[in-house]
């Protein structure tokens, strides 16, 4: 996969590497709650020199020597005296710290504690140590504490900023991460795009996911507006655009896998074709799991197998529908043997017969990859359209679906990308009529998947 295309897998998978992101923070917030806190305080010291003598007089070594005894132990030694500590010296002077604040005489010593008072008294406490203990010395210097300690209002360590910072960058790795592992496992058709060229035909329409769909398979029970609508209209407008040199007028409907819609995108295409004027014929061609005859609410006892073995004429078999200018043949009662019986010279006289009744005549087979059926079908037909349902038909299946086609000399018309997410949708421009965006159709979608 080219750069362009990892980068734009990843960006599809945006909530879960934001989860993962705010997951890091939310570890960095429990781990600063369950953490000790520590406070930090300090006092200043300046060290004078005689009044003859200027404080630059005072050597620099001298005051780095002075900032060593400020923070070691004897003065921890006179604070634990002076506070009435219980500890050690020795756990004192592990909290106290002095240094020279840069081109002064000024000492600061900063003691930290987990209780905010004791971090202010540890430290005035070691700066006036340190004063009485100046004074004791054989010196001119003199010493004095120029800035008390105070008590401290917000804990000095951990720093929240850091920890936060380090908890989302963290969680960002961990989503990249896990993004792209799942990138790599998963083959699965995400744009119009990819199914473009893992097929090497192009995409007649894509359909978006709505949760309605097992309410409302058929679109003639949806609104002429709705965006379900739209998107089969738009299938029929490019299908019947789609190469005017050549006669495609019995279109074998089918998928790589079950589940994928092919059965309500033949439904719902027919009806569209014969709304717009057609005469239109559609074979219920799945002789092992039919779900036409459910749709539309017809007889399926009567169909094309009892067409194909002689028990009923095809005039009888057909059967007229709501929409005016659709004739539906179910699929007859179940044959042990399907693939046998798709093979017939009598199935290809039915099929001859349909094309010459019908402007276009549209049979709904079974999924290429499990059987041989749909092969069979669109190898007497002048074309095949695959429907591709979005996420969970690898490409792959679909390279491999495309194969089956070519190996039995039928041509590939298209392709239907269906059950795709809004936004995927609306980022190509694919599935929607003029005037209606992802907003109307979330409005009007509720409900499961279709499969």
């Amino acid at each position: 996969m080219s750069q362009r295309h990892l980068v734009k897998a990843i960006a599809r998978r945006w909530p879960s590497i934001i989860l993962l992101t705010l997951v890091g923070v939310g570890a960095a917030v429990a781990y600063l709650n369950l953490a000790t806190q520590h406070y930090s305080a300090h006092a200043d010291v300046l060290v004078v020199p005689p009044a003859k003598q200027s404080t630059s007089a005072v050597a620099e070594r001298t005051i780095e020597s002075y900032a060593h005894v400020l923070g070691g132990r004897s003065i921890a030694a006179r604070v634990v005296e002076d506070l009435g500590l219980p500890g050690s010296t020795g756990s004192v002077d592990r909290h106290l710290d002095a240094r020279v604040l840069d081109d002064t005489s000024v000492l600061r010593v900063t003691a930290d504690s987990t209780r905010r008072q004791q971090a202010a008294d540890l430290s005035q406490s070691a700066a006036e140590a340190f004063v009485a203990w100046l004074e004791a010395q054989d010196t001119d210097l003199t010493a004095s504490v120029v800035d008390e300690a105070a008590t401290p209002t917000d804990p000095s360590s951990p720093a929240k900023l850091p920890w936060l910072l380090l908890g989302a960058i963290l969680g960002l790795l961990a989503g990249l991460v896990v993004a792209a592992v799942r990138n790599a496992y998963d083959r699965g058709i995400h744009s119009p795009a990819e199914l473009e060229e893992a097929s090497g035909a192009p995409v007649l329409g894509a359909i978006a996911y709505d949760r309605s769909a097992v309410q409302t398979p058929l679109i003639t029970s949806l609104g002429t507006h709705h965006p379900r609508f739209e998107a089969v209209r738009i299938l029929r407008t490019n299908l019947q655009f789609l190469d005017i040199d050549r006669d495609n007028k019995v279109i074998t409907i089918t998928s790589s896998l079950a589940g994928e819609g092919k059965s309500t995108t033949a439904c719902n295409l027919a009806i569209a074709l014969a709304q717009a004027g057609s005469q239109v014929g559609l074979v219920e061609g799945d002789l092992r799991r039919p779900r036409i005859s459910e749709y539309l609410g017809i007889e399926k006892s009567v169909g094309l197998t009892t067409v194909l073995v002689g028990r009923v004429a095809l005039d009888v078999a057909l059967q007229q529908v709501a929409t005016p200018g659709l004739d539906v043949l179910a699929s007859g009662a179940l044959p042990p043997n399907p693939s046998e019986i798709l093979q017939t010279s009598a199935m290809r006289s039915l099929v001859s017969d349909l094309r010459h009744r019908y402007d276009v005549v549209l049979i709904d087979a079974p999924p290429l990859l499990p059987v041989t059926d749909a092969s069979l079908l669109a190898s007497i037909s002048d074309g095949a359209i695959l429907v591709v349902k979005h996420g969970e038909t690898g490409l792959d299946e679909v390279r491999t679906a495309t194969e089956r086609l070519r190996s039995v000399g039928a041509r590939l018309l298209g392709t239907v990308l269906s059950m795709s997410p809004v936004k995927e949708l609306s980022r190509y421009g694919y599935g929607y009529g003029y005037g209606y965006g992802p907003e109307y159709f979330e409005k009007a979608a509720g409900g499961k998947r279709r499969s």
